[in-house]
């Protein structure tokens, strides 16, 4: 069996950092470790690095595995600062490790090939091909079978899923839909979904840090350190969907604090064989109520159909019953 040869990079760090509680990203600083059962070419002059073959890549929690990895590099600005302690697989003897001029270079881009699974404890990410641009902290896959799962949520697309851990936010374009751990169901042409960071966990306060050449990593909790979802903004073919109802519109937003969706375009709520129109719609996903509003310039209208024989038809507030056809006379049952 060939051997897993590791080769680590050092990534770049951007200034200032990034919270504690981002979920997948790979611009936090420090080395990125690379294994791969096939082997890698080093492509000297066109600075990266291909990995094959079970190709895999860890910065800290986060790793992404694929068919084939790619790692761009470049030289590290001078900054004046002192390097990062390497990585304990910097000291491996092997000729790759050796090759790596850690303290000068930096990967930039991260290209991911088939079967790509980028991962933490909390959160995941699949497609065919993966993209991750570490400068701007954003991921973008395509190919099939687009997903992206958290403890409180999962998103899925057809055409592109893009993830920008620092600014809490993933786009789904194309059949996009979100739907929440308790069933809560959100979809559109374009999703955008916003999360923030759980507070902390209360208790109390830890003590002082021991400082040595080489910290040990804390424990963490993996819920807590997931983002929660905020909201969601929906645009084209808006669909929400409650037990018992489904509203659908051109442009939505969905609160999950307040549970409250409001829908705007060309919004039709049905329920069973029932159906009303209007500009605007509250819908709310706790109780699975929807409630058409109105406008001063547009009214509200419905096809509601009872359970009985007659069937009704009201449109803008007007009325009408219709029946079947008369019952010749002395036919009666």
């Amino acid at each position: 069996m060939t051997r897993l040869l590791p080769i680590v990079l050092g990534a770049v760090l951007l200034g200032g950092g990034t919270a504690a509680a981002q979920q997948i990203d790979l611009s936090k600083g420090g080395p990125i470790e690379v294994t791969a059962r096939g082997g890698f070419e080093w492509r000297e002059n066109q600075q990266l690095v291909i990995a094959t073959d079970e190709a895999r890549a860890q910065q800290g929690d986060t790793v992404v595995t694929a068919d084939k990895l790619t790692a761009y590099y470049r030289k590290k600005a001078d900054t004046g600062a002192t390097p990062a302690a390497a990585h304990p697989a910097s000291t491996a003897t092997t000729p790759a490790a050796d090759a790596t001029d850690t303290g000068g270079n930096e990967v930039y881009r991260l290209e991911a090939e088939g079967h790509v699974l980028i991962s933490t404890p909390t959160d995941q990410a699949q497609g065919d091909h993966a993209v991750y641009d570490i400068d701007q902290a954003v991921l973008v896959l395509t190919g099939h079978d687009l997903k992206l799962t958290t403890p409180q949520d999962v998103v899925t697309a057809r055409d592109v899923m893009e993830y920008w851990s620092q600014k809490h936010m993933a786009v789904a374009r194309g059949n996009a839909v979100v739907v929440t751990t308790d069933g809560r169901r959100v979809a559109g042409d374009v999703l955008v979904a916003y999360t923030r960071d759980n507070a902390p966990p209360a208790g109390p306060a830890p003590a002082p840090a021991i400082v040595t050449a080489t910290p040990a990593a804390a424990p963490s909790d993996s819920l807590a350190s997931s983002g929660k979802l905020e909201r969601v903004e929906a645009f084209g073919n808006v669909e929400v969907r409650t037990a018992t109802d489904v509203a659908r519109g051109d442009r939505g937003v969905y609160v999950t604090d307040t549970g409250m969706a409001r829908i705007v375009g060309h919004v039709r709520i049905t329920h069973g064989e029932n159906q009303s129109n209007g500009p605007a719609a509250d819908v709310n996903m706790k109780t699975g109520i929807a409630h058409l509003v109105a406008t001063p310039s547009e009214r509200v209208n419905g096809l509601i159909m009872p359970n009985d024989a007659q069937s009704a038809t009201t449109t803008g507030g007007a009325a009408t019953t219709t029946g079947g056809a008369p019952k010749p006379a002395g036919k009666q049952p």
